[in-house]
């Protein structure tokens, strides 16, 4: 990263530069300031918002009066008009259709598969191996979401289109320039194309996995089932475009933010050996030569401080944006309509009037309870509000077994001069991946 200097007191292209090329410092720095307040940048002026009982009060007290964000929206040119972009009463009809595929009997089936997927993974690790652990990551959870909700092997090809066209696309969203000068993307410049390119091998895959399952007719009790069956109030059934909509948002982001989470934290415990060896211990304790059940999800703790402490310092979603649809006042301020408000869960976590020693990776501070013991939102790793994600759950239970599953048998090293910068992009990447060498229990 450019390391620009920067004045004391920034104006609208100071705080522009500073958001491109230092997002950590921006953040810090911005949040600092107010619990609200409005950043001038060239082209628009967001308010970050920064207390919790004032996040609390756009994501759940007054939710109705905000949208998604214009930064989220523009998504829509990947995800098309899915759950994650949609609002009003199209995303209340389309989130009733998918709950059902989210709840907690149905997501307690789903285990026994996570631990089988992660169980065959391990099997092909050898000592001394070096690889990229985030795409190990990608590609497990991949697998799992496909089997999970899909009912459907992804084979190796299908596969490599998917993770390779999600990393143009996740270059492309984590270049401000974009934001800051949206005739860009109307522009034929080579980012462009590649990134058009990439929406459309994604949107292949995806259409050819639906193609497949009308073609078959089988009801596999599986959420792409759900769907095909759902009818509306009229009787009408959802159209192949929305049905590709849908598919897409939970097939890749269910996929994409928990192989984050699980890179971030093989990281965070290379770089803290007394954490590991607290986890290695508990697992020897619990699981012994045993694979993990879900049975033994309760008796994981340390496991889940260990998955809850990694997405505090390493949030997959690092920032939530909404936009005012009426003139309001929040915390004293007044916002207009169509004000964009952020929120940063990278700011959030980092606050230490809720997390002391809050740079330090300590999982132990969630002993006791501690979500419980802080504002509802200190603490978002998976948004809140009516818009809570629809796989929190999911995820929770992948991320436990999985890292469960895997540590009982290896530990990926992340080396110091290895370890990755984040890549403020739509979720939190590491850049260029994350290099690490397998150590056999």
């Amino acid at each position: 990263m450019l390391d620009i200097p920067l004045p004391r007191r920034l104006q609208g292209p100071g705080n522009m530069l500073h958001l491109a090329f230092r997002p950590e410092q921006f953040i810090a720095r911005q949040t600092a300031v107010a619990p609200i307040h409005q950043v001038v940048m060239p082209w628009f002026s967001p308010y970050l918002v920064s207390d919790p009982e004032l996040i609390d009060e756009v994501l759940v007290g007054r939710s109705k009066l905000f949208i998604k964000d214009r930064f989220t929206r523009e998504l829509s040119l990947v995800t098309g008009n899915g759950l994650l972009v949609s609002d009003g009463d199209f995303w209340r009809r389309q989130r009733r259709l998918a709950q059902p595929a989210f709840h907690r009997e149905r997501i307690a089936a789903y285990g026994a598969v996570m631990v089988e997927h992660a169980e065959r993974l391990a099997s092909t690790w050898r000592e001394g191996q070096v690889l990229d652990i985030h795409a190990a990551m990608m590609r497990l959870t991949l697998d799992i979401v496909a089997d999970t909700l899909f009912s459907t092997g992804v084979d190796r090809a299908i596969a490599d289109t998917i993770g390779g066209a999600l990393d143009v696309i996740m270059e492309r969203f984590s270049d401000y320039t974009y934001a800051f000068l949206p005739w860009l993307a109307r522009v034929p410049l080579p980012k462009n194309r590649r990134f058009h390119e990439a929406r459309g091998r994604i949107d292949g895959a995806i259409r050819g996995i639906i193609a497949a399952r009308r073609a078959s007719g089988r009801d596999e009790g599986d959420l792409l089932s759900m769907l095909l069956r759902a009818r509306d109030d009229e009787g009408g059934q959802m159209t192949d475009e929305q049905l590709r909509d849908e598919a897409f948002i939970l097939f890749v982001a269910g996929h994409e933010t928990t192989a984050l989470a699980l890179s971030w934290t093989w990281m965070l415990l290379s770089q803290h050996p007394a954490a590991w060896d607290k986890l290695r211990a508990e697992l020897d304790h619990v699981l012994g030569d045993r694979a993990p059940t879900l049975a033994d999800v309760p008796a994981l703790r340390y496991t889940d401080w260990v998955a809850h402490e990694s997405m505090r310092l390493y949030p997959p979603a690092w920032s939530i944006g909404r936009e005012a649809l009426e003139d309001l006042e929040l915390g004293g301020v007044a916002v207009p309509r169509g004000a964009q408000l952020w929120m940063f869960q990278w700011a959030a976590h980092r606050d230490p009037r809720y997390f002391p020693r809050p740079d330090s990776f300590e999982p132990e501070r969630w002993d006791a309870d501690l979500a419980r013991r802080i504002p509802r939102f200190a603490y978002f790793p998976f948004g809140g509000g009516p818009r809570l994600c629809i796989g929190n759950n999911f995820a929770m239970l992948e991320l436990v077994l999985v890292l469960a599953t895997l540590a009982r048998r290896w530990r990926p090293f992340v080396r110091a001069a290895d370890r990755p910068r984040p890549q403020f992009s739509i979720t939190l990447r590491p850049a260029g991946g994350m290099r690490a060498t397998l150590q056999r229990r």
